[in-house]
């Protein structure tokens, strides 16, 4: 078995890789070819440290020159700081294959998944990108996105640090880059992706534009949420990672009123990989994320064959 460091996993491992391998496990799932294990946490506090300790994962089958494979996810989590592994196992003999440093996969692969969803939902001819908030997940977005759509100007909106956020895109992305208010933000994008801590919804829903696509990606935990009812409702389809995780961890599904989201409107990514659903160029999208353990093994599985491990 090899240990393979964060080093390892950067030099291997390439944005539009990356939105390749997740496309085609996202497509995998919905075939019934692969199988997720939900996320699983305990938590406890010591010496007046939050600590927490959370497990997922995901068995694929074989994509070409990838083989098939089971792996985990595991994690760490000490007063909000985390650090993360990912292990691999062979579903030919069960042998351990490798594990990996994965704080990298964490950075990109949700933005990844985010990009293969709006590939497949965002209007081609989509011109204004909104993003909601200033982190680093705030900031993978925006450059993931931008490479998936030919995007001409971004709008930054964010609790602190909008303006510095915005030059750095502005310099990173070669696009005019405004920081804004919430309404102008929501109003004025055709993708919107909202990835920030907040535990309420950011805006008005009824602002955002028809045909606009929205990816909330800031909350993994049934008790916050990005986006208000009014959006949820005007929404022609709510795409999600998994039903189970989405049902378990996706706050701006769990709080919504009852009868908001239909169960129709309500479709796993891998369903509309795999069989797409006409979309009218008014109807608004929304894809909701919470990180399912498929994304972080399909990755896993990539770094790891293109080190020789299997």
């Amino acid at each position: 078995m090899r240990l393979i460091s964060e080093a390892d996993v950067a030099a291997q491992l390439d944005p539009a890789s990356a939105v390749a391998a997740l496309r085609a496990a996202f497509a995998q799932l919905g075939r019934g070819q692969a199988q997720v294990l939900a996320r699983h946490r305990a938590t406890a506090t010591r010496e007046g440290a939050a600590l927490a300790i959370s497990a997922m994962g995901a068995i694929l089958d074989v994509d070409g020159e990838l083989p098939a494979v089971l792996g985990t996810k595991v994690y760490s989590a000490r007063n909000g700081r985390y650090n993360f592994l990912v292990s691999l196992f062979s579903a030919d003999t069960g042998a351990a294959l490798a594990t990996l440093e994965a704080n990298e996969f964490t950075r990109l692969r949700t933005a990844a998944a985010t990009a293969v969803a709006a590939d497949s939902l965002a209007l081609p001819e989509a011109k204004t990108l909104a993003v909601f908030g200033a982190g680093i997940q705030a900031r993978a977005h925006a450059e993931a996105l931008s490479r998936v759509r030919r995007f001409e100007r971004v709008l930054v909106c964010a609790r602190s640090g909008a303006e510095a956020f915005a030059a750095e895109l502005a310099a990173a992305l070669g696009l005019p880059v405004a920081a804004v208010d919430a309404p102008t933000a929501a109003a004025g994008a055709d993708v919107i992706v909202t990835a920030t801590r907040s535990a309420v919804p950011l805006f008005d829903g009824g602002l955002v534009r028809p045909g606009a696509f929205v990816a909330a990606v800031g909350s993994s935990t049934k008790t916050a949420r990005e986006l208000d009812d009014t959006l949820l409702a005007r929404a022609a389809l709510v795409a999600v990672e998994w039903h189970e995780a989405a049902r378990q961890e996706a706050g701006d599904i769990v709080l919504a009123a009852p009868g908001v989201i239909s169960p129709d409107r309500l479709v796993e990514l891998g369903e509309l990989i795999v069989r797409p659903r006409v979309r009218a160029p008014q109807d608004i999208v929304v894809y909701k994320s919470v990180g399912i353990g498929l994304e972080d093994v399909a990755l896993a599985r990539l770094v790891a064959h293109r080190l020789g491990v299997c």
